[in-house]
């Protein structure tokens, strides 16, 4: 099952999206937002008996798609998570004890199908590819062996990055990783159930169908139930967060010469079992 925020003219609500078009969810319970339903213990059934018997109230192209969870209290991205990452860095640092993390902005990301804009501060525009899970239960402390029950469901990110803006301070990258609608999220949400064995998800990146970027969940550094554990411990996790789980070797940051991103490219994540979120890079007006 594939659930969705959408905007439809100006219609806002979030759906299910089956073969024959978006059953608008909004319309058709009682729960007021994407995040509200996951929150929901019965929100889950009652989004699948939804897609089973209601009509398509949209097509698919009578909608643009948001990030799946638009008002997500928290989008936690972890850096550096597959061993070849940490290799690309060439300063012979060992295997990191614990990971790195940072926070971005709901308006750093756009949906499925939008526009990634290009800002004119930097020329160091990049793609990663990532896996992301979306948290179904609250928790705080979550324990490893129980942490893999709070996941609600998978999507995919392109957590574009702006390089030279990641390096302007000692300490930190938040600046290069929050510029305005700089990476997407979507186009929805799987599932967990739904979504096959967390371990074996491969992520596959492209830009113009150019594959830059391979590789699977089960070879990350922090596994999905450590980094639920990790995080939990100084942060309340509640439904609806986003973890984005890092991205694999093959930035466009890491070819020599570099490989940045130009108005007019077209960047492909794909994972398998979830499905495929694509944006056109823009370069943004001023």
């Amino acid at each position: 099952m594939k659930l969705l925020s959408f905007t439809a003219g100006n219609h806002e609500s979030f759906g299910v999206e089956h073969a024959r078009g978006i059953a608008d969810l909004g319309a058709r319970t009682s729960f007021s937002s994407m995040r509200a339903l996951i929150a929901a213990p019965e929100g889950l059934q009652a989004a699948r008996r939804v897609a089973t018997e209601a009509p398509v109230d949209f097509a698919r192209n009578e909608i643009r798609y948001r990030i799946p969870v638009p008002d997500a209290d928290k989008i936690i991205c972890i850096g550096v998570n597959y061993p070849d990452r940490n290799a690309e860095y060439k300063d012979g640092s060992e295997t990191p004890k614990y990971p790195s993390m940072f926070l971005r902005t709901r308006g750093s990301f756009t949906g499925h199908g939008e526009p990634l804009m290009l800002p004119p501060e930097s020329p160091q525009f990049d793609y990663e590819g990532e896996i992301v899970v979306v948290i179904g239960k609250a928790g705080r402390r979550i324990a490893s062996e129980n942490a893999l029950s709070h996941i609600f469901g998978v999507s995919i990110c392109n957590e574009g990055s702006v390089r030279d803006w990641m390096r302007h301070a000692k300490f930190n990258v938040t600046q290069g990783k929050n510029f305005e609608k700089s990476g997407s999220i979507g186009p929805w949400v799987v599932p967990v159930g739904d979504a096959g064995e967390l371990k074996e998800l491969r992520l596959s990146a492209f830009v113009n169908d150019e594959l830059r970027q391979d590789d699977v969940a089960g070879r990350m550094l922090f596994p999905l139930d450590y980094l639920i554990s990790y995080i939990s411990a100084f942060t309340a996790l509640l439904p609806g967060d986003i973890i984005v789980t890092g991205t694999p070797t093959g930035s466009g940051a890491r070819f020599d010469p570099p490989r940045y991103l130009v108005d007019g490219d077209v960047v492909r994540v794909s994972v398998s079992g979830i499905g495929t979120l694509e944006n056109r890079v823009l370069r943004e007006a001023v």
